[in-house]
């Protein structure tokens, strides 16, 4: 009675994801892409010469001088690239990236021979390792490291601001057999990138890492131990923990489709999260640990953070969950960044922060965006960014029903980001509660009873009550949050649907859904009566048909409040659209620079499609378009700490097992049609309430699980991946 995924349909499905590189990829948008959350490496050719560059890049080397903003003075700083440079002219290659092994093999040819490669970053340790066996002619071939220059990336598409200057030059060390290219920092500190290559058996391997300190000047000493412990084990010794790794990830979920080119979209994005993130690294900034040239060059907390890490829920990967360790770790931050006569109660995040969220009392564009106070203007009231933060928190709480995550972070930060906007409530002459001016991002006008804060206020104090009463606390501001919920002034509305707030229409093409929250990811306006249906689709309709402004995340949002909605086919139609619009040919994406928020979160809006949990009920397959007959999904995790196995065969759901990790109430919208039976694990029968059409309640205790199918029904319980409806060239740069 247990679901089996064989190692074989790992394997199968994983292999048809891989990207492949028969033509020279020219940008970080077309080339293979390796990282750890901490190092990363971008490849593609050398602009201008003959040779293929391996970025090398890490998301804890930052600069330190926070006069200059979180934009300049404490932006991330590039550090350099390796060029790998023939002996002949580079005439084509071969490549392919190894999502199992999260490893890039394949073949570079010249007019002197050929260059067969292979490389990772390894998953543990801050190691680029790339083995190259030469064909004769080209034994000669040469790595040669390029230092950056020490500057915030901003610099090129934005003024300098007076007295900020790059940071020294990087210089070329050789310590024996080593080499290290060591970058002095003004502030202090410095970011050394450490490496030697080492021959054995015909074959050459690099080994290289980063590391970067500051105030102290380790970082020298801790690069060169590292490489000198590295060089010591041959390549496939290092590989052998890495590649197990990998694997034991891939291995939490599985999510199988018939549309080849989504799944294999589907199967790189969680690659990608899992090469840009870990628990322990840095918040993911704007191009994740892959620094390009980028105006966006620190960690953006208005959308961005919140969309990279919305697929780790149901994909079953919490261990990647930096959100929650880093707005704890970081909590006193919080009250620094706002206006001092509010500290003493209350919370809030700046836009744009480094990874220890500071961004060094900016608050104009050019250096940083400050928090702002409701009312006033400069800086730009932006106020709400801490409790949409938060609601990843709550997530995270909800999918593994942590205790300590709602204790320790959630209720004690949301207390006090909730506590930010009660200074700034007031009643109008209606009795409501009304807020003065705020700014909804990004469309540029600030408005009173703007809906952002207001659709966030109402979740942040039903949350907390809620939390309160899950933690048996009597909060002495449980009554004023009770007030909050009865008399708060209605989410401004007009014709077209939800306003940008009182007196400010939604009147131009706008990317941003920050005026929608309440319907995603809030999950608070759902459409539960026709009129409440009629104002999603009527805003959702307004919001998308300017054309003009809007970007990839349009589209992800789009797709996701479209299967609120059950509106599969147009969820698909969304996404299609991302697809043939916004997404390069290794699945990264851009927006004047490098962001990589948007293809993370269409794997959310997959997930949206596939399964739904909000409100205490779990929805399987809720959204799922007409041609999608077959689909399997095993070990996707919801809210109540379930974890969800199913599989739907030529166009009806077949079975559905749940097992519960913590024994919340398991409500269940299962779809199967007609009557059903509940079996455990060993196939007796089990009690269950039938709440609605499709709709059950079982009382699953921690550890217990319930199969659901037809009457009479005894289903095949192993996962296969689903056959596609018709095949897809493969993501990378396969032949034209």
């Amino acid at each position: 009675m247990e679901p089996q995924v064989s190692p074989d349909t790992w394997r199968a499905v994983l292999d048809d994801a891989d990207p492949v590189w028969q033509r020279m990829p020219k940008t970080w948008y077309e080339g293979p892409f390796l990282g750890n959350g901490f190092l990363g490496s971008g490849i593609y050719a050398e602009p201008g010469g003959n040779a293929v560059r391996f970025n090398v890049q890490h998301s804890e080397v930052q600069d330190h001088r926070p006069e200059f903003g979180s934009l300049f003075g404490l932006a991330r700083l590039p550090i350099g690239y390796f060029t790998l440079e023939p002996v002949g002219t580079i005439t084509g290659l071969d490549w392919r990236l190894r999502l199992r092994d999260a490893e890039l093999t394949g073949t570079l040819t010249t007019t002197a021979g050929s260059l067969t490669l292979r490389a990772f970053v390894h998953s543990s340790t801050d190691l680029l390792a790339v083995e190259i066996t030469p064909s004769e002619g080209e034994r000669g071939f040469r790595w040669v490291f390029h230092p950056a220059v020490a500057i915030s990336p901003r610099a090129a598409s934005k003024p300098i601001p007076p007295g900020y200057v790059a940071n020294p030059p990087a210089t070329i060390e050789r310590h024996g057999d080593m080499t290290a290219a060591v970058q002095p920092l003004l502030a202090g500190g410095r970011h050394v990138t450490a490496w030697q290559e080492v021959a054995r058996h015909g074959r050459r391997t690099l080994y290289a890492t980063v590391a970067h300190s500051h105030p102290a000047n380790t970082a020298r000493d801790r690069a060169l131990r590292s490489v000198r412990a590295a060089r010591a084990v041959p390549y496939d010794v290092h590989a052998l923990p890495h590649r197990a790794w990998w694997q034991r990830y891939y291995q939490k979920g599985f999510l199988s489709l018939p549309d080849a080119r989504l799944q294999s979209f589907y199967w790189l994005q969680l690659y990608k999260v899992a090469a840009a993130a870990r628990k322990d690294a840095p918040v993911m900034a704007t191009s994740g640990p892959w620094l390009e040239p980028t105006p966006w060059p620190n960690t953006w907390w208005n959308l961005n953070v919140q969309l990279e890490y919305w697929l780790i829920h149901g994909s079953n990967h919490l261990e990647l969950d930096a959100v929650t360790r880093t707005l704890s770790e970081f909590r006193d931050q919080l009250g620094a960044e706002i206006a001092a006569p509010y500290r003493g109660d209350s919370y809030g995040i700046p836009r744009t922060t480094d990874p220890r969220l500071v961004n060094g009392g900016a608050t104009s564009g050019d250096l940083g965006y400050g928090v702002g106070i409701p009312g006033q203007d400069p800086p730009t009231p932006e106020v709400g960014n801490l409790t949409w933060a938060l609601h990843n928190v709550w997530l995270s709480y909800r999918h593994t029903m942590d205790e300590a995550i709602l204790r320790d972070v959630l209720f004690p930060l949301l207390r006090r980001a909730v506590n930010y906007y009660l200074h700034f409530l007031s009643p109008g002459t209606d009795g409501r509660l009304h807020l003065p001016a705020t700014f909804s991002p990004e469309y540029g006008v600030n408005a009173p009873d703007c809906n952002y804060d207001l659709m966030l206020l109402r979740w942040g104090c039903r949350t907390l009550l809620d939390s309160a009463e899950l933690l048996g606390r009597r909060d002495p501001l449980a009554d004023r949050w009770r007030e909050v919920l009865a008399r708060l002034t209605p989410y401004p509305v007009d014709g077209d649907g939800y306003m940008i707030g009182a007196g400010v229409p939604f009147a131009k093409s706008h990317r941003h859904y920050s005026h929608m929250l309440a319907v995603y990811p809030l999950y608070e306006v759902t459409g539960r009566t026709a009129d409440e249906r009629a104002l999603i689709e009527r805003s959702l309709a307004h919001w998308v048909g300017f054309e003009g402004a809007l970007q990839g995340y349009t589209f992800t949002g789009a797709a996701s409040m479209s299967a609120l909605l059950g509106k599969g086919d147009d969820a698909l139609g969304y996404l299609g659209q991302l697809m043939t619009r916004f997404i390069q040919p290794n699945t990264m994406y851009k927006e004047s620079g490098p962001v990589i928020e948007t293809p993370l979160s269409a794997a959310q809006s997959l997930h949206d499609m596939v399964c739904q949990s909000w409100g205490g009920t779990i929805r399987v397959f809720p959204a799922l378009p007409a041609v999608w007959r077959d689909l399997a999904v095993h070990d996707f995790r919801t809210q109540g700490a379930f974890l969800l196995s199913a599989v739907r065969e030529k166009g009806a759901t077949r079975w559905v097992r749940l097992t519960s990790e913590a024994g919340a109430m398991c409500v269940v919208r299962h779809g199967i049609v007609g009557a059903v039976e509940v079996r455990d694990s060993r196939g007796r029968p089990m009690r269950y309430e039938q709440t609605g059409e499709g709709e059950i309640r079982v009382p699953l205790r921690k550890g217990e699980s319930a199969l659901i199918t037809a009457a009479g029904d005894d289903p095949d319980l192993t996962i296969r991946p689903v056959a596609p409806n018709e095949p897809a060239p493969r993501w990378g740069l396969p032949a034209a």
